[in-house]
């Protein structure tokens, strides 16, 4: 039985490139307002983007290895705190000496326990290299998270597999200046609800992104919401378990998606896809491979 997980959803600016000692006080500062919280999540390249007036560094000068100095602080940052973080994306030199857009996680023990390299960069705008794999990681007592960031969420695909391998919470980490987060406010409520999964959209602040962030439960209702773009910490409690509940009883005790294809239905070829859906697998949590879980050291 899931645990009940006390979350924060860090809605603010960036501060200034690179400046960890910015990013280190204000969560000491929000850890102890909030002793009880337990995962700290942040924007997109919260770390990585310009402050207001200042020239954005790009992607290739940012970008250094998971393990190198950036990593190494955050894990300890976590360490110390005794917190789950997630410090929203990064640029991460990848061994094969691309750029990736990742999102690294850090348990209380100080480890990166997973990173999730952007799979849809918001072309052409974005230059980095796609990233290739799926990830969902077991974050203690509390259930299975899946991550994505930003752009990820217009593609179900994504959200669909990460509910299949097990995800009971998916962390989308935001940088949205534009217009259109009142559609990925809409795409966050329909990731949850069709995939019967918990969603938090975390978009940063004014005036690095117009904000919005919101957490919304496996049955699409929106838990807790930012109007606005001002600078905000949402917090939550979330019991992941109820994920296992809205799945066998049904959306409103109605729709159970996950239970729609049954051992002896025939395959349903997609040919987009050149796969199929097989009924004798279909579920969530019956993912053809096992969850990805990473325990790099820091």
């Amino acid at each position: 039985m899931a645990s009940p997980l006390p979350l924060a959803l860090v809605q603010a600016p960036a501060p200034p490139a690179g400046n960890l000692d910015a990013f280190a006080s204000r969560l000491e500062r929000l850890a102890r307002q909030r002793p009880a919280v337990r995962l700290y999540v942040h924007p997109e390249l919260h770390l990585a983007t310009a402050a207001p007036g200042e020239d954005a560094p790009a992607p290739e000068e940012l970008a250094q290895p998971l393990d190198g100095p950036l990593g190494r602080r955050l894990g300890e940052l976590a360490g110390d705190l005794g917190v789950w973080l997630a410090p929203g994306s990064l640029y991460e030199r990848g061994d094969d000496g691309n750029v990736y857009n990742t999102a690294p996680v850090y348990s209380p023990d100080g480890r990166r326990v997973a990173a999730y390299r952007k799979i849809c960069p918001w072309r052409p705008y974005e230059t980095v290299t796609p990233g290739t794999e799926f990830v969902v990681f077991r974050m203690g007592e509390y259930g299975r998270v899946g991550l994505t960031i930003c752009y990820d969420a217009w593609f179900p695909e994504i959200t669909r597999n990460l509910a299949h391998l097990g995800a009971e919470l998916i962390l989308n980490v935001v940088q949205t200046p534009t217009s259109d987060r009142e559609q990925e406010t809409v795409l966050a409520r329909a990731n949850a609800l069709t995939n019967q999964v918990f969603v938090a959209s975390v978009n940063a602040a004014g005036p690095t992104g117009v904000g919005r962030s919101l957490l919304v439960d496996p049955e699409g209702r929106v838990r807790v919401h930012a109007p606005g773009a001002e600078d905000c910490v949402l917090t939550d409690v979330v019991d992941l378990g109820e994920t296992a509940r809205v799945r066998r009883y049904g959306t409103a005790g109605l729709n159970r998606p996950w239970q729609q294809f049954r051992p002896g239905d025939a395959a349903l070829d997609l040919p987009l896809y050149s796969g199929r859906i097989e009924p004798g697998t279909w579920g969530a949590g019956h993912g053809g491979s096992p969850l990805t879980e990473r325990h790099e050291a820091s």
